[in-house]
């Protein structure tokens, strides 16, 4: 099944042309449907499609076959659902970061996707609906048929209308066009907040925002929003980090509700880590959304006041939201495509995975200054640093989407003290980012490693 799945993918423009072909002719069998009665229709019709689309494409019958614009490669073959990939922890080989026995499948739908339009990166990138429940098992020949294909939606965005006197700390600071900073902190394994807090004021005075991890790596912590509110009580600027992992959309909404009303005001909208190599491996993961259909309904809830499921908003949220980026993992030179949706999609802000490869990180930016993003909004690039070369290759080696050059490594590893070596090398890496045209700030991450940060973010603002 899997070789034919990739035949369909590399055969995907010649099976565009059979799809338009048919979508064309289809509509002419609507009277027959009406004469059969459609679930009669349905009925005969949806065991055929089941089995062309198994055998062809690895089918998994959501009802909403989105192929013609992914390339010909299924993506509910992806462990996390992503109908709007790929995620950020593809490996390097190209594989999935849940099953490195299997390629990514959205690695697959952009092989695809240049062999239907070789001109598709010029293009903006198609914006796939969340799955709709409902429609598992039933046929998408016959919504063609009726003249209902499935179409990418527009996502219900608009200018920011918040006065300036009411925007956060965060968002001024990024409006300002100051080069911003912002750390990352993971919630505490403890119901008390002063293990948080202490955390946090060793960035007193020297940040723009903290971020607040939601069960990163799937490790499970005190939840982001609580700790969020935590922060922004004490006078903390925070990010609330918030996955699709663990919730669905109706408990993701209210969590978003929930923040607003204890004052947070910036969330990241992220797809999340897999559960397998977390604390609680035996976990079933959500995945209910992916980040871009994530971002759609937080920017309804935000800028239409309404649910997903068009219900109204008594008072709705007003926040500054933001998404992830990794330049540092396959398909490299379309990661700027991925990029670009999720700003259409609604993202006012991008924070990076960890830059190691300053290289890589220009290339990436050439291509977005090229497409205008970086003015339509803000980008953070992730840097960071380890206590050794020993831990950084770890890392590199474990954790998916971080890619770090073999010469830093060896740089660290022949230093007398690495742990002073690898500051020194993530303070030369911010300079130089500061340095890049479009590079809105800068991200710094290390678990548990509060002090080296600090004193890293000290030596910058220096």
């Amino acid at each position: 099944m899997y070789t034919v799945r990739l035949w369909s993918v590399r055969h995907a423009r010649g099976l565009r042309r059979v799809y338009v072909f048919f979508s064309r002719l289809a509509p002419r069998l609507a009277p027959l449907v009406r004469w059969l009665g459609r679930r009669r229709a349905e009925a005969m019709l949806r065991p055929v499609e089941r089995a062309t689309k198994g055998f062809m494409f690895d089918c998994r019958s959501c009802g909403q076959c989105v192929l013609s614009a992914t390339g010909m490669a299924c993506p509910m073959n992806c462990p996390k659902r992503m109908r709007n990939g790929p995620c950020g922890g593809v490996r390097a080989d190209g594989t999935c970061e849940v099953d490195a026995a299997m390629r990514c499948v959205w690695v697959e739908a952009t092989e695809g996707t240049k062999h239907i339009d070789p001109d598709h990166r010029t293009r903006p990138t198609p914006l796939l609906a969340a799955i709709d429940a409902r429609n598992a098992g039933r046929s998408t020949w016959m919504r063609v048929i009726e003249g209902h294909p499935e179409t990418p939606f527009q996502p219900p965005v608009s200018e920011r209308r918040t006065p300036e006197s009411r925007l956060g700390p965060f968002e001024t600071a990024c409006r300002a066009g100051k080069f911003v900073v912002t750390v990352e902190l993971a919630p505490p394994d403890s119901a008390d907040p002063r293990a948080l807090l202490d955390r946090a004021a060793r960035f007193d005075g020297l940040v723009d925002a903290i971020n607040v991890t939601d069960g990163a790596g799937g490790n499970c912590h005190m939840s982001s929003v609580a700790a969020s509110a935590l922060l922004v009580a004490h006078g903390y600027p925070a990010v609330y980090q918030i996955t699709c992992r663990d919730r669905n959309r109706i408990a993701i909404q209210g969590d978003i509700l929930g923040a607003a009303a204890l004052g947070v005001q910036n969330i990241l909208c992220l797809t999340g880590d897999d559960v397998s190599q977390g604390d609680h491996p035996q976990a079933r993961p959500v995945f209910d959304l992916d980040a871009v259909s994530l971002l759609h309904i937080a920017r309804g809830m935000c800028d239409q006041g309404e649910y997903a499921s068009g219900r109204k908003l008594e008072v709705p949220p007003d926040l500054f939201i933001g998404a992830t980026a990794n330049p540092f993992v396959p398909p490299y030179a379309d990661r700027v495509a991925n990029l670009e949706k999720k700003i259409v999609a609604g993202a006012r802000f991008i924070q990076t995975q960890f830059c190691f490869d300053l290289d890589m990180m220009e290339d990436f930016m050439r291509e977005v200054r090229q497409r205008g993003l970086h003015r339509r909004a803000k980008l953070i690039v992730g840097v960071g640093t380890l206590g050794s070369a020993k831990a950084l290759a770890w890392m590199a080696a474990h954790v998916p989407g971080v890619h770090v050059p073999r010469s830093l490594l060896e740089r660290i590893a022949g230093a007398s003290d690495q742990r002073l070596e690898g500051q020194r090398a993530c303070v030369e890496m911010i300079r130089a980012l500061a340095r890049i045209e479009g590079v809105a700030g800068v991200h710094v991450m290390g678990h548990r490693n509060e002090d080296v940060l600090a004193q890293v973010i000290a030596d910058v603002r220096g």
